[in-house]
């Protein structure tokens, strides 16, 4: 059977209509619910905001504490060139190393740089010097950071005077390494974290919304007048799961100009493959949030189902926060059940390399084959009354 349009020789599969007026009744109630309505759209935005200066790995202003036990003009040039560095900031200048545990105890330091007397006469005489950096290893990850840029900072300075001496004793010291750096001049971590931003929001958008809109039927006994209707099993999923999408979409386009415009995050590769491999991982996400609702009874287990058991290890096991290659050998193989691993791949690729489908082929089809099982293994545990 099918609806002709009048005046019209195009027919529309009764199929299609149902779906339509499914569709329809979903975005009427999403409208009609303020609070969930701006959850949808500007919450998106405003956790990107946040995120966006909060999710960064880069360290500045590392508060320094100096105990210089030379005090020679080559010592204080040192200090000089840390005062410099907008990577840190120098709280205090004391005479002997045992004069900065109360900055390391307290806080007030998270490095101390020990600079030994002697040290300005043997730079004078080209003999080796030995500079000990103490560090408070309480926060191993920023302690790491800030050790390497004041290692950096201290062989390039030891280059510097090797340089201007041009000897046959520090033509070693003079050797000058050139590095380029690809796909992220700047090295600006926020250019790496904003793309898995915008796959942890939607992840977390449309898997909540699509499990718990689909619950939310069941308690408020909706689900049994659809249950009368001449709605085939899929039609009802289709109608459920299709005006998340595209609501998934809408918040992409959002957070995809707040990235570019505003963070001037680069997007070097093609914004339609970006847009066509988002709606395969959207797929993922709702076929996720369809099996949640076929194992909840109500939208507070449904939320609490989607939270602790899928979107929690995502987080951490995906590679968006921790480096895959620094996890267990035993866990690193359980990251390739996740979907969001490779859409995170997918997205870094596309902002920051600006590659294409020839080199994202592998991900795009992981993520395919992922979308396709969930969905199937969704579908299977649902029938007409529990869907």
């Amino acid at each position: 059977m099918s609806l002709r349009i009048p005046n019209s020789k195009f027919l529309i599969p009764n199929c299609l209509v149902r779906i339509t007026v499914l569709v329809w009744k979903e975005l009427i109630e999403l409208k009609e619910d303020p609070d969930l309505f701006g959850i949808v759209i500007v919450a998106p935005i405003l956790q990107l905001f946040m995120l966006g200066y909060a999710a960064t790995t880069d360290i500045r202003d590392v508060p320094l504490v100096v105990a210089d036990g030379d005090r020679s003009a080559a010592s204080r040039e040192l200090v000089e060139r840390f005062d410099a560095s907008p990577n840190f900031t120098i709280v205090g200048v004391v005479t002997s190393p045992n004069e900065v545990d109360p900055y390391l105890e307290r806080g007030r330091a998270w490095i101390a740089l020990a600079i030994p007397p002697g040290y300005g006469e043997g730079i004078e005489r080209a003999s080796p010097q030995s500079l000990q950096l103490i560090a408070d290893g309480s926060d191993a990850n920023s302690t790491n950071v800030a050790v390497g840029y004041a290692t950096n900072l201290i062989a390039g300075y030891a280059q510097e005077i090797g340089a201007a001496r041009l000897t046959a004793a520090t033509t070693a010291a003079a050797i000058e390494p050139r590095v380029r750096v690809w796909f992220n001049s700047r090295l600006d971590s926020r250019d790496f974290m904003i793309p898995g931003v915008l796959a942890l929001l939607l992840l977390a958008i449309t898997t909540n919304l699509s499990s718990m809109g689909i619950v939310r039927e069941k308690e408020v006994g909706t689900l049994e007048q659809l249950n009368v209707t001449p709605l085939a099993r899929w039609e009802l999923i289709a109608g459920k799961l299709l005006p998340y999408a595209l609501v998934g979409m809408v918040d992409v386009c959002l957070v995809l100009g707040v990235a570019v415009l505003w963070f001037q995050v680069p997007l070097r590769g093609s914004v339609l493959l970006l847009l066509m491999l988002t709606l395969v991982y959207l797929m993922t996400t709702l076929g996720l949030g369809l099996f949640v609702s076929t194992i909840s009874s109500t939208q507070q287990q449904a939320m609490m189902t989607t939270i602790f058991f899928f979107l929690m290890p995502m987080i951490y096991l995906s590679g968006f926060i921790f480096p895959i290659e620094n996890m267990p050998a035993p866990i690193q193989p359980l990251t390739y059940l996740l979907p969001l691993r490779y859409y995170l791949v997918i997205l870094r690729a596309i902002f920051l390399k600006g590659v294409g489908l020839e080199t994202l082929w592998p991900e795009a089809l992981a993520l395919s084959a992922w979308g396709v099982a969930i969905l199937s293994l969704a579908v299977l545990r649902s029938n007409k009354r529990a869907a």
